[in-house]
């Protein structure tokens, strides 16, 4: 074999080498969070991880974090009870999060809500340094009265080109409105404009082929085993519509084609997630559910991957949830798989709002001991726990303390103020 024919043949086995890992069909099952984590959103951070924020079933909107969109983390709260919007439905909760990472900051947009008020709800918008919380800044953005538009809910942002587009609405149609040039507010002089009738909510589009796909939830979210609600999608050429359904006819007259519907195992899919692409260009969506055989964890959250057909719409296998599929593919190989890329040992302690509790939470459920000493070293308290602890650092009063973790994933020294 001469040399040209020889490096032909290496081509060729890492080639077929690369596709062998990419094909390796490691598996996941759903749901990939057992947690009621209602209306996912999802950003890649430039840590490599992905951060998923949801409607505060956790008091002051959790935080999840992983590397390869199945194995999940909590990861804190985006609030606390410090920094919580308060400037507009002071007794409402935080749903619908939507979390951007633009010009080096994270901007999250929210809904503030109380059920029944449709009127007096509202988005507002606030601003990290990090992913994992620390929100600042929060402020209203518009109430549904200012808007003259009933349920001003559901905040979605895009840009497209130089433009920065918020998104908005819930069964009482969807409107755009164009922000200022940072995101922070509404362009001066900027009107709403419609893409959508009332059949839906929960606004997601993303671009594909030089197609925008307007994503929403239609029928009801949340009666448990009851629920309706499924996914329905349109497109358009332009992120300010007009958006037809696969047969032509218009969102605005509450056309939108179906893409997924609820199946024996998981009852009212919907409210999906921003669409992440792993490394084999494959595309994956977050999205929630009821579990019918587990109606009261709430709607937990659900991953599948998106297939583009021959016509360029996006569905899901079978059009119903999947029970497993083959895993997501990242740093070139199936991430569940490669417990060198996916594999967290990091301690995480967070403190709880308003007491001196402290939260341990440890890797993969992970057994550990911890200890609670002075800054003269006198041990204060201590104890083992696996996979979660709540400690009480105030056993010294206020001041200083640090809390000190080991386990089979390491050691961790924390130094916290009380």
């Amino acid at each position: 074999m001469n040399i040209f024919n020889r490096i032909s043949l290496s081509i060729v086995l890492g080639v077929c080498t690369l596709m062998g890992v990419y094909a390796q069909g490691v598996t996941y099952s759903n749901p990939v969070i057992k947690k009621s984590l209602p209306d996912p959103s999802v950003v890649q951070a430039p840590d490599g991880y992905f951060y998923l924020y949801a409607t505060e079933d956790t008091h002051n909107v959790p935080i999840y974090k992983s590397k390869d969109l199945v194995k999940w983390r909590y990861a804190g709260t985006a609030f606390t009870d410090a920094t919580r919007p308060m400037d507009f439905v002071p007794n409402g909760a935080i749903w619908a999060p939507d979390i951007n990472y633009v010009d080096g900051k994270y901007i999250l947009y929210y809904s503030k809500s109380e059920w029944g008020k449709t009127w007096e709800c509202g988005i507002g918008v606030a601003v990290s340094d990090r992913p994992n919380g620390g929100f600042h800044d929060a402020k209203k953005l518009f109430i549904s009265s200012e808007m003259d538009l009933e349920n001003c809910i559901d905040p979605f942002y895009i840009e497209d080109g130089d433009k920065k587009y918020l998104f908005f609405g819930s069964f009482h149609d969807i409107y755009g409105i164009e922000l200022t040039e940072d995101g922070l507010g509404i362009k001066e002089g900027a009107t709403k404009f419609k893409i959508a009738g009332g059949l839906i909510e929960a606004t997601m589009i993303v671009k594909h082929d030089n197609w925008f796909y307007l994503i929403g939830s239609a029928g009801s979210c949340c009666e448990g085993a009851n629920s309706t609600y499924r996914l329905v999608v349109a497109r358009s050429r332009r992120v300010t519509g007009p958006y037809l359904d696969r047969n032509g006819k218009t969102a605005i007259g509450d056309n939108m084609s179906l893409m997924l519907d609820k199946s024996d195992k998981v009852y009212g899919p919907g409210h999906c997630s921003e669409f992440v692409t792993d490394e084999a260009g494959q595309t994956w969506v977050l999205y929630h559910g009821f579990q019918a055989d587990n109606v009261d964890a709430g709607r937990v959250t659900y991953l599948d991957r998106i297939i583009w057909d021959d016509k360029g719409w996006p569905t899901i296998k079978n059009g119903k949830p999947s029970v497993s599929a083959e895993a997501p593919i990242f740093d070139g190989r199936s991430g569940i798989n490669d417990q060198r890329q996916t594999k967290d040992n990091s301690y995480m302690i967070l403190p709880i709002d308003g007491s001196n509790m402290y939260r341990i939470d440890s890797p993969d459920d992970s057994p550990f001991s911890w200890s609670v000493y002075s800054l003269k070293g006198v041990k204060l308290s201590s104890g083992r726990s696996k996979g979660t602890a709540i400690v009480d650092a105030s056993s010294q009063g206020k001041g200083i303390c640090i809390i000190k973790v080991n386990g089979v994933s390491g050691s961790i020294s924390e130094k916290v103020v009380m």
